[in-house]
């Protein structure tokens, strides 16, 4: 089993608004998100909200996930993968974590890791993409790295579990820049509109 963490809680403090409702191509960078992982083959699906929660919440009930509540999220998004982590099912192998404001990583991408992940042997600790030699997102994180990640402080996500496991990541050299791309300032969603 396989459990997917949606980070999807901070302020969009350089956007000036709340990014993750962005509009992009008919429906919110949040939308897309959920939408990929719906049709991909994760098996639990966390959403994590924090700043304009209800608000949020509110907008997706026709998704049957689980959605929690970081009460703490300005602290940093590694309080965000703690409460997420928090609510992933007992039974999983791995957990994926992915960002809200990354509307093209498709469903193809997100299988991608999760076959290389439970195909491999030796199992891989952790799986990453790599666009012509720089590392990207998302990433998808063995379950013995679990305890280490509620370990985690400040707004770095899961990159102290990288920068401590380096023999233990499978990189996956893919071909499409999507895994660099985010949204975090009014130019990068401009330069994301048709």
């Amino acid at each position: 089993m396989i459990s997917a963490i949606l980070l999807a809680a901070g302020e969009s403090m350089r956007m000036g608004q709340p990014k993750q409702m962005l509009e992009w191509r008919g429906k919110s960078l949040l939308r897309h998100a959920l939408d990929h992982l719906v049709q991909s083959d994760v098996d639990d699906i966390v959403l994590v909200l924090g700043h304009k929660a209800e608000e949020i919440r509110k907008s997706l009930t026709e998704y049957q996930i689980k959605m929690v509540i970081n009460p703490d999220y300005r602290v940093g998004m590694s309080s965000s993968l703690r409460c997420g982590l928090g609510s992933i099912d007992p039974r999983s192998e791995a957990f994926l974590v992915l960002l809200a404001d990354q509307p093209e990583i498709g469903p193809e991408m997100i299988n991608r890791l999760i076959h290389v992940f439970r195909d491999a042997d030796p199992k891989p600790g952790i799986v990453r993409p790599v666009y012509r030699g720089v590392r990207g997102h998302p990433v998808l994180i063995g379950i013995q790295y679990l305890g280490e990640a509620l370990q985690l402080k400040g707004d770095e996500g899961a990159r102290g579990i990288l920068k401590s496991h380096p023999g233990n990541i499978l990189e996956i050299e893919v071909d499409q820049d999507v895994i660099l791309k985010d949204i975090d300032t009014p130019e990068d969603y401009r330069s994301y509109l048709p």
